[in-house]
Parts: C-alpha cells; structure tokens; sequence
C-alpha cells in the first residue's frame, strides 16, 4: 500500500500544478501586461501537453522501467518550477508551463501502469482508486492552496511551494521506489538494472550478495517506439472505451475551468472565497477514491463467483473466458448518466444565480461521478492490455487531454454566447448521447478482445519463426 500512496502522490503534482494556476490567472495578467486570452494560453499549452508526453515516456516505462521514468518526470517538473519561480517574460512562462506539464503529466500513466505490476484483476478497482486520488484531489486543493500562497506570500510562492514538496516525494522515491515493471523484474525473483534499483534495494542487494549469487541475471532495458502508444488508439474496444472516458473528463473539466470567471461575475467573490469552492471538489474526489474501487471489487466478484471463475489475488488471471468488460461498465453507466445530469444541473444553478449551496451540491456529485468514471475506465484499459499498461495509460492521457483542453478553450466563448445554463446543458447532453458506446463495448467487446488475442500469438509465430529461419542462415 506504501508503493500507491507513492505513486499516487506521484500523480497528484499534474492536477495540482493546472490548478493550483487558476488563483493567480489574474494576477500574471497584470504583472506581464498581456491580455487574458493570452494568458489563458498558458492552460491550453499546458492540457495539450498533458496529452502529449506520457506518449513519448510510455516506452521508457514499458521498455526501461516504471523508476527511470519517474526519474526523468520528475527532473523535468524540477526544472520547470525553478524557471517558472524566477522568470520575468511572459514567453518564458508559457514554454515553461509546457514543460512542467510535460513532466508532471506522465506520471498519471505510470500510476495507472504500476497498479497493472501489482495488481490482479480481483481487486485492480481499489488499488487504482487510491492510485488516482491524486488526480481528483489536486483539483479540489489546489485553488485554495494557490489562493492562500498568492494572498499572503505573492504569486512566485506558488511556484516554489510546487519546487519543494515534489523535490521531497522525489527524494522518498529515490530511496524507496523499487522497479516494479514484470518485463524488468518479472514477478519480483529477478534483480533490477543498478538504473532501476532505490537506495533501498541496492543496499538489501549489496547486504545479501552471497545469498543472492544463485538470482537470474537481470534483464536488458530497451525503449520501446511511442508510435505503439497511438497504435492502441485504434484497437476497437480500447479506442471506444478511450472516447467515453475523454468525454467525462472533457465534461467535467469544462465545468471546472468556468467556474473562477462564472463565480467571480455571479457571486463577485475574490480570490480566497473561490477557492474556497473548490472544497466540495477535493470531497467528492475522496469519496469516489474510497468507495470506488471497492464497489468495482465487488462487482468482478460476484461475476466470478456465478460463473464459477477463480479468484487468484497472487497471479494474473486470464480473461478469455470473463465477461470483464460487463463487470466493469455495469457501474460506469448509471454514473456517466449522474455526471450528465449534474453538469446540466450546475449550470442552471450559475444562470439563475441560485443560493450559492446549489452548485456546490451539483459540483460534489459531478466530481464524484466523474472520479468514479474515471477510475472504472481506467481499471478496464489496463484489464484490456495488461501486458502493455504503460502505453494504454499514455494513450488514455493523449486523448482525454487533447479532448479536455478543446473544451476548456470553448466554455467560456459558450457561455458568453449561450449563457452558463445552455453551455453546461449541451456537455451535459453530450455525456447522454455518448453514453451508448458503454452498452456497444458491453455487448461487443469481449469478440473484439479475442480476436486481437488471436491475432497478436498469430503475429508472434511468425515473428519467431522469421527469427528461426535468420538463426538458421
């Protein structure tokens, strides 16, 4: 449980980095003489960006390691917030915000690829719950925490509040992150690369090295080509799960982007009173983490125990014969359906200028769905490629990003022509419409699933033998 909590808090820099800009979106405004529009730039590059790097670290991660490509994530961000602390041209700001996003965004893929190392079908809905925390929390503290920063200390503090509390989760996973990818380690028996080693292991290795002289000799690391990232986009069953989750979260992040500028014109509260909205946020997120997994658990289980399947929470179980894609969007349904409506019901609320506890209610409920949507997809991505987790979580950030930063551009000229209630309405509806896709991979999607299997050994025999017959010349 240590090793989530790492890599969940991992994860949590990404969100927490978009966010935590919102209270001080102003203040640059003022300070570097741009435009807002100019300024809002600064969260577009930064989602696109989000979309963009995991795919290129994804085959650092499969082919090299989970660590190495933490490693180089977090030097990135390191980086990217001691520029950011210390600039004073706007230009800079912007490249900078680009690669801060595209060291902490990766990190979100290899949460959900470590959870894949770790854990077997029977219980990936809690491990990924608490894996992706971060990514649903950030969201929620993140304004109060630049709120607060910007008020009493000045906008740079936040970026140097970033530098220091990733540089000391860095630190801990440098002394006690192992390497945890099976293509690295295996099941655990083989000793990692002295790149893929923690501080930790090293000295348990260096301790026990007359014991351990008999261990199989480490694996070779490789970096595998990112195009196999967008390959996965294209797998039917992948490829529609991957739209349905990147229309939630395009959604949801719509939503959440409107609301300084909408509660500023609404309720004319400043800077801290904002931020202080985000708290039902960061609650729904948590609910959703802790209840979450558990119930999508719950759900494989009791498949498992009415088709007589076995529940092996030692070894990774073989899915050809489960129904895995039933027993993870029965759930998802009816919450894509609450999230739709809840959207709708937000942004009525902001329309009509309602007591302030209405759209509060409307974002705890949206947050929660849209965490448990998130989740339930994400468990099911890795359930579908397992062996390439990596990958399909890189291509689960390329395009939920790049579909979530076309709507956080869009909102606000929406709203300004449509009004808040009409917006809100149509990316409501736009979950509706797209909600059907669930029923289509439900139904189709374990023939489609077998058919790539059988497709993958037939490309595998032949490989093999075009590398017998090679070895034969």
């Amino acid at each position: 449980m240590f090793l989530v909590i790492m890599v969940s808090a991992s994860s949590f820099f990404s969100p927490l980095s978009a966010n935590i800009y919102y209270p001080i979106f102003d203040v640059l405004a003022r300070y570097y003489n741009v435009s807002n529009t100019l300024t809002n730039l600064t969260v577009t590059t930064y989602m696109i960006l989000q979309g963009i790097a995991p795919t290129l670290i994804a085959g650092v991660s499969d082919g090299a390691g989970r660590r190495p490509a933490f490693i180089i994530c977090f030097i990135i961000y390191l980086g990217a917030n001691l520029g950011l602390a210390l600039q004073t041209n706007y230009a800079a700001i912007l490249v900078l915000r680009m690669v801060q996003s595209a060291g902490s965004s990766s990190t979100i893929a290899l949460a959900s690829a470590v959870v894949a190392d770790i854990a077997t079908s029977s219980e990936r809905g809690y491990f990924t719950g608490w894996a992706s925390s971060g990514q649903f929390i950030g969201p929620g503290i993140g304004p109060i925490i630049g709120g607060l920063l910007n008020h009493y200390l000045g906008w740079r503090s936040v970026f140097w509040f970033l530098l220091i509390s990733s540089g000391v989760i860095f630190l801990i996973m440098l002394l006690f992150y192992p390497e945890t990818c099976r293509k690295i380690v295996g099941d655990g028996t083989i000793p990692p690369p002295k790149w893929n080693m923690s501080v930790l292991t090293h000295y348990h290795l260096k301790k026990h090295h007359a014991a351990d002289k008999d261990r199989p000799k480490a694996n070779k690391i490789t970096i595998l080509n990112p195009l196999e990232t967008l390959a996965v986009i294209f797998e039917m069953e992948v490829g529609l799960t991957l739209f349905a989750v990147a229309v939630s979260f395009a959604s949801y992040y719509a939503v959440i982007s409107s609301i300084p500028s909408q509660f500023t014109l609404v309720y004319h509260y400043n800077d801290i009173q904002i931020a202080l909205c985000f708290l039902p946020i960061g609650l729904g997120a948590m609910l959703a983490v802790l209840g979450g997994g558990r119930a999508v658990d719950l759900n494989y289980r009791r498949y498992a125990k009415n088709l007589g399947f076995p529940l092996v929470k030692t070894k990774q179980t073989d899915l050809r014969h489960f129904p895995i894609e039933k027993a993870r969007l029965e759930i998802a349904l009816p919450v894509f359906t609450i999230q739709a409506l809840s959207t709708i019901g937000y942004g009525w609320c902001i329309h009509y200028g309602t007591n302030l506890a209405g759209p509060l209610i409307f974002l705890f409920i949206l947050t929660t769905s849209a965490a448990l949507c998130f989740t339930i997809m994400s468990i099911l991505l890795v359930d579908l490629n397992p062996a390439g987790a990596g990958k399909v979580a890189a291509a689960n950030n390329l395009v939920r990003c790049g579909l979530g930063a076309a709507a956080t551009v869009a909102i606000i000229p929406m709203i300004n022509a449509m009004g808040s209630g009409w917006a809100s309405t149509f990316f409501g509806f736009l979950c509706m419409a797209f909600s059907p896709i669930l029923l289509v991979i439900m139904k189709w999607g374990p023939e489609w699933r077998e058919r790539r299997r059988l497709k993958e050994e037939e490309n595998e025999e032949k490989a093999a033998a075009k590398k017998e017959r090679e070895a034969a010349k």
